[in-house]
């Protein structure tokens, strides 16, 4: 899940060469990364500098950062607003340049110039309003009707979501009966996650895999673009979960939490046309792999990581009977 934060520099840079400035220490908490984030990091500032120079981009002061990726505001030579994305190269940034390519702007943000070797990306401006602008019910069907633009045929280069399940089946058998989450719930997940990992309609509709609130941005060609894919070669109705694990505090405050979860599920299953049943039991296997990455991260656990694990076990159990 990665939230950009779209804010723009008190001091914005003027010319070519000031990207130094603009990577500040707070920028990310650097505990508990790995040494190639590390790295990635060190190296910023100076591969932004030279990014700037051979692509010809003039920076205007804007500033998006997120977990994994800073973009800078930029303008190109021919005066075209655009944003210059670098992100630490993981597994799941290697296919953000295909997805985009497939799509070609239907749905989402258009690819200008891609160098995946050094996680840069040239995109067509957005933003900054994201969807957290519009109540989260509409806000849903919004992003149902973007589904149809994404949702095309996957490519081979794309991981597999069946792969992925067959590995989280094992992954989720294997946690320990004292692990904090309820144990039906973990056998619930590995069970479908097992029963996917052989479904031939698992795999193959390109999906972002990712989308939610905070990566839908108000956008001058259309009126809301997806930005920041994660790309699978899988099952559409795998879309659903983020849209319930995002804008939590909206969800608390109403004082049903069950309602407010399962209103969301509903409202995007039926503008898009999924499969309830289907779209449940992927919002369970997500939830509960959440679940599986955060006890794997994180052997002794934070106030934090314990509120994540809450959530996501609430929200497997809201969207059962």
């Amino acid at each position: 899940m990665v939230q950009v934060s779209h804010r723009a520099d008190s001091n914005p840079p003027d010319a070519r060469g000031d990207a130094t400035g603009t990577v500040t220490a707070e920028l990310w908490d650097p505990r508990r990364r790995s040494a190639s984030w590390q790295r990635w990091r060190r190296d910023l500032p100076a591969l932004l500098d030279v990014l700037l120079e051979e692509w010809d981009l003039r920076p205007d002061g804007y500033r998006g950062v997120g977990e994994c990726a800073i973009v800078l505001g930029v303008h190109t030579p021919d005066g075209e607003r655009a944003a210059l994305k670098v992100g630490w190269p993981h597994p799941e940034s290697a296919h953000e340049h295909i997805a985009l390519r497939l799509w070609a702007g239907h749905g989402a943000v258009r690819l200008l110039r891609a160098d995946p070797g050094r996680g840069v990306l040239l995109l067509e401006r957005a933003g900054p309003d994201d969807l957290t602008s519009v109540d989260p019910l509409a806000a849903c069907e919004i992003i149902a009707r973007l589904y149809p633009h994404l949702h095309r045929p996957a490519t081979a280069q794309l991981t597999r979501l069946s792969d992925l399940c067959a590995r989280w089946s094992r992954e989720l058998t294997a946690l320990p009966a004292d692990a904090p989450v309820p144990h039906r719930l973990v056998s619930q997940a590995a069970s479908l996650a097992a029963d996917f990992a052989t479904d031939l309609a698992t795999d193959g509709r390109l999906l972002h895999s990712d989308l939610h609130y905070f990566n839908v941005l108000a956008a001058d060609r259309e009126p809301w673009l997806a930005i920041d894919p994660k790309p699978l070669s899988g099952d559409p109705s795998f879309e659903v979960a983020p849209l319930l694990w995002n804008r939590w505090d909206e969800a608390l405050a109403t004082g049903t939490i069950r309602e407010a979860v399962r209103a969301r599920m509903a409202t995007v299953i039926d503008a898009a046309g999924f499969d309830p049943q289907r779209a449940r039991d992927w919002v369970i296997v997500r939830e509960l792999v959440n679940v599986l990455w955060t006890l794997h991260d994180a052997p002794v656990l934070s106030p934090p990581e314990r509120q994540w694990i809450t959530r996501s076990v609430t929200i497997a159990k809201a969207v059962q009977d």
